[in-house]
This record gives structure tokens, sequence and C-alpha cells, in this order.
């Protein structure tokens, strides 16, 4: 009987050693297996995590992108309007000139059909005296009316020659054209002599001053100071009249040069007779 029992003990300690190795692999593998998966499972996290990260610098940088864009097209659009306003004032001005240059050139046309009427009418006259009058005090003085006639037309025929500036001024080309213009009265002109290069010389109510000429090409260089203001005209012509506005004015002021030689230039300054009632009646307004 206990040599049954001691066969039983031995042989239930021959199955139960190796169970306890099994398990124990198993429990080694198992091991094995949940540390390869975490090792997996940690690889893939920063995988991951390296992946977003890569991702959230290249939203951020995009985003810097369009937000530069956005600063440069904010920029652009701005400097265009800036741009547009610019041209648009330039259009008004340039609008604003060529709508003074048809009224003066209507006032110009209108004046010259007033003298061809009054010349119509005075050679009628002098006509109609020549055929009711044959005395020889009569015909003396009819002649004297007629040499008036003909002086006056051959004046108003020198007016006509006379270039025309793009707003309908004439512009004279000596002294002699300068006096006709002042005849007409409409304007004041200050004739002027400049010798020798940068030396600044009040003329009028503005400051010129001689940098260059091209005794070749009848061109000039000059410098002018209008209103503490003052801005350089390059390689202009004989002749070439160049507009300026005085602060209170609305009609432009002209200067032009007729002749130029060796460090020296001649020409004129047209100011319209206007422009200082304007200037008067800014200056009483404002006290």
């Amino acid at each position: 009987m206990s040599e049954e029992r001691i066969i039983e003990s031995r042989n239930g300690s021959a199955w139960q050693l190796p169970a306890i190795i099994v398990l124990g692999l198993v429990a080694i593998a198992g091991l094995g297996f949940g540390w390869n998966a975490s090792s997996k499972l940690d690889s893939t996290q920063q995988t991951v995590a390296t992946q977003v990260k890569t991702v959230e610098q290249s939203v951020q940088q995009d985003m810097t992108s369009l937000k530069d864009r956005f600063a440069e097209d904010e920029k652009a659009n701005a400097d265009m309007q800036g741009d547009l306003k610019v041209v648009t004032d330039r259009l008004k001005i340039t609008q604003g000139q060529l709508k003074k240059a048809r009224l003066q050139a209507d006032a110009v046309a209108k004046q010259n059909d007033e003298t061809t009427q009054k010349l119509t009418a005075l050679d009628t006259s002098v006509h109609t005296e020549l055929a009711t009058k044959a005395g020889t005090d009569d015909v003396t003085n009819v002649d004297t009316k007629v040499t008036a006639v003909s002086t006056d037309l051959n004046t108003t025929k020198e007016d006509l020659k006379m270039a025309k500036s793009e707003l309908g001024t004439l512009i004279a080309r000596n002294h002699d054209e300068v006096d006709q213009l002042r005849r007409l009265g409409e304007r004041d002109y200050v004739e002027f002599t400049i010798a020798g290069k940068n030396k600044p010389q009040k003329v009028g109510n503005i400051t010129v001053e001689l940098k260059g000429v091209n005794e070749k090409k009848n061109q000039a260089n000059i410098a002018m100071t209008v209103e503490d203001k003052r801005f350089e005209k390059k390689n202009r012509a004989l002749n070439e009249p160049i507009f300026f506005y005085i602060s209170g004015t609305r009609i432009p002021e002209e200067i032009v040069v007729n002749k130029v030689g060796k460090d020296q230039i001649s020409g004129y300054i047209s100011i319209p007779k206007a422009n200082a009632q304007q200037t008067s009646a800014s200056t009483n307004s404002g006290k």
C-alpha cells in the first residue's frame, strides 16, 4: 500500500515539473511579446508625434507665408490706390486746363470776330465817305482813316501769326511781340536776361536760375523756385512755355525762354492780371 503511494507521488512529481517549465516558458514568451508590442507602440507613438510635429511646422510655415502674402497684397493694393488717386488728380488738372484752354480759345476767336466786324464796318464807312464826299480835305481824312485801318489790320494779322500754347495763350518770340501782347491788356509781362550759371535771379514773383544751355539745339536747363518750392526743367526748347500756378489763383502763369547764348538766356514771365485780383480777394477773405 505504501509502495503504491510512493509510486503515485513520484508520478505526480514527474508531470508537475514539466508543466511548471512549460508555464514558465509561456510566461516568458508572454512577457517578450508584451515587451515587443510595447516597444512597437512606443516607436509608433514617436513616429506619429514626429509626423504631427512636422505637419504642425508645415502648417505654421504655410500660415506665415499666407500672412506675408496677404500683407504684400494689402501693401500693393494700397500703392495701387495711391497711384490711382494721383492719376485721377492729374487727370482732373488736365481736364481743367483743357477747359480753360477752350474758354480762352473761344475768347480769342470772339475777339477776332469782333475785330473783323469793326474793320468791316469801318471799311464800309470809308467807302461811303469816298462815294459821298469829293473834297480834297475829305479825301485826305479818308486816306488817314484807310491808313489807320491798314495799320490795325496788319497788327491783327501779326497777332494771329503768333504761336499759341496748349492753353490758348499767345507766345511772344521777341521784345516787339511782348509789347504787342502788353497792349492787349490781359497779362503783365516781365522780361529778363540771366547771365551765368547757378546764379538765382528774382523775376516777377518767382526765382529763376540757369543750370545750362545747348546752343546747337537751342535748349536750356533752368531751375525755378515758386513759393519756396524748387523744381528743374531740363532741355526746354526756345519759345516753349512752362506753366506754373501760384497759391490762390486758377489761371497759370508761364515762363518762356526766347534766346540762348553762352551761359545766358533771355525771355519773359507772363502773369495774368486776373490772378492779382484772385490773390487780393483770397487775402481779404482770409482777414
